[in-house]
């Protein structure tokens, strides 16, 4: 009995040490991942918006445009365990601010987003050594399914840098870069 007891004790023991060297590794692996948390002020000078046929150059509305359109206005990314969610402020070509929130998990699995638009669904995959992410959106819009790419990395501790990819009306590929600084 007291041989079975010592037994016991020897094995529980030897997992609580596994237990203890396995967790740096654990740590390491999710701390190695970049973290895209903080508030974000869009740098118009550093995007890069992309031009496709038909698209007034910026400034006008457009990505890019001051703080209009698509890409200007501020940013906040709350980024927790396995999920990613950001909150974007846009100002329309008519003065109206509005806010989004968009989740998405951060597995590889579809998230679904649901706003006045409709619906998107978002899939977020890391890069093999975690220092980029990808996000993929699929929407409809009248019938026609878009679907954005976009890739996030941060270029210092400072800088967030967003390369988006999608296709204009003719099918051609239009790829811009926005690039928000840390607040």
């Amino acid at each position: 009995m007291e041989r079975k007891v010592k037994s016991l004790q020897i094995a529980l023991s030897a997992m609580i040490i596994l237990a203890f060297l396995a967790m740096p590794f654990t740590t390491y692996a999710q701390a190695g991942k970049a973290n895209f948390s903080g508030n974000w002020a869009f740098n118009a000078e550093k995007s890069q918006m992309g031009q496709g046929q038909g698209q007034p150059p910026q400034g006008q509305g457009q990505p890019g445009g001051g703080g209009r359109g698509f890409g200007g206005g501020p940013l906040t990314v709350k980024q927790e365990a396995n999920l990613l969610t950001q909150v974007r402020t846009r100002t329309g070509q008519d003065g109206t601010a509005t806010t989004t929130e968009t989740k998405v998990t951060l597995d590889g699995k579809e998230t679904v987003n649901t706003t006045q638009r409709g619906e998107s669904k978002l899939t977020g995959t890391w890069a093999a050594d975690g220092k980029s992410l990808t996000i993929v959106t699929k929407a409809s819009f009248n019938g026609n399914e878009m679907v954005t790419t976009a890739v996030w990395s941060l270029t210092d501790a400072n800088t967030l840098a967003i390369k988006t990819t999608r296709k204009n009306q003719n099918g051609e590929d239009v790829t811009s870069t926005m690039v928000y600084n840390k607040k």
